[in-house]
């Protein structure tokens, strides 16, 4: 497959397959318009001439668009992306399709944090992101502990954090239940996940703590994709495969954990977006560029039909998010059946 040059700095370039770019450009321009969408939804639908006016800094809807309607497409852009980055990060780890963070158990176990500081401690914003982010680890080194018996393996990480998430969703039940019913409200409406509501002073941290880890992925990229190809292949290529898949739990954690801190467990965009970027390349691995695009497009075109079809009510994206992961998930199974 034929390759091109991308000029990253001065005299620098990098070599990208043409498929590549051309499918990475046309998520581009896809997720941007179903970002623009977007900004045209709200209490009725506003004229793509005014949102341009406003996003120009002007217009009669500059402040609605800006302050409103404009965090919401951030979020939901870069929420989409974290989510379909981390998908790669775990499915290249555990060379399983079906290795995605609300699958193992991870999204579930960040979840449990979120509750815990909910029900039991102050239920800030920056205690409901550590305690989503600490359970979320916690999970995670379970799930690593209980399958790496005889050997890390793959198939038996997924299994056993499948066996997790359902033991950690049952906990999560008993917490709502158990807790004060304004907080068992607020939680139950939160865990269907969610992008309504958000405003700049939401986004300041997480979209802080997706860049830092988007860019420490991007310089592990190639190690993992050594890794991906099998642990002999790895070890010859001199990889740590110790330290390298620490490194991968963590930011993988970090990125679900994060957008599960701001908007709730949002289901299959993790599982769904690296298997179609995938494709849509036609490469071997996991390629992290396409799932991140892939997973930016879904959430944001996801958030769009949510806020459209029952208009004026405002269904949350999770919603969305589980019809369309749900179909892609009976269609897969079905494929592994016939192979």
């Amino acid at each position: 497959m034929s390759a091109v040059g991308v000029p990253v700095g001065r005299g620098a370039h990098v070599r990208i397959e043409r498929r590549t770019l051309v499918a990475s450009l046309l998520l581009v321009a896809t997720a941007a318009a179903a970002g623009f969408t977007g900004l045209c939804l709200g209490d009725g639908w506003s004229s793509p001439r005014d949102v341009a006016a406003a996003l120009a800094g002007g217009g009669p809807i500059d402040f609605v668009v800006t302050r409103w309607r404009l965090p919401r497409v951030v979020g939901g852009l870069a929420f989409g992306a974290a989510l379909g980055l981390a998908g790669a990060v775990f499915q290249n780890l555990t060379r399983n399709p079906l290795g995605s963070p609300d699958v193992i158990g991870l999204d579930a176990g960040a979840y449990t944090g979120t509750l815990l500081v909910l029900t039991v401690g102050t239920g800030t914003a920056t205690g409901v992101a550590a305690g989503s982010v600490a359970a979320g680890l916690a999970t995670a080194a379970l799930i690593y502990v209980l399958s790496l018996r005889s050997g890390f393996s793959g198939l038996r990480l997924v299994v056993v954090g499948i066996g997790v998430n359902a033991v950690l969703t049952g906990v999560n039940s008993w917490i709502v239940l158990r807790a004060d019913l304004d907080v068992a409200i607020a939680a139950t409406a939160w865990s269907a996940g969610s992008l309504n509501g958000l405003g700049w002073e939401d986004l300041g941290l997480p979209l802080t703590v997706v860049g830092a880890l988007a860019v420490l992925l991007a310089l592990a990229s190639h190690p993992m994709h050594q890794l991906a190809l099998g642990d002999e292949v790895a070890r010859t290529s001199g990889v740590a495969l110790a330290g390298l898949r620490l490194l991968l739990v963590v930011v993988g954690v970090g990125l679900t954990a994060t957008v599960t801190a701001v908007a709730g467990p949002i289901v299959f965009i993790a599982l769904v977006a690296p298997q179609v970027g995938r494709r849509l390349v036609r490469a071997t691995g996991v390629p992290l560029l396409p799932a991140a695009l892939v997973g930016a497009t879904l959430l944001t075109g996801s958030d769009v039909v949510a806020q459209a079809l029952l208009a004026p009510v405002v269904l949350p994206v999770g919603v969305v998010t589980t019809a369309v992961g749900g179909a892609y998930l009976m269609w897969l199974l079905a494929r592994e059946v016939k192979r």
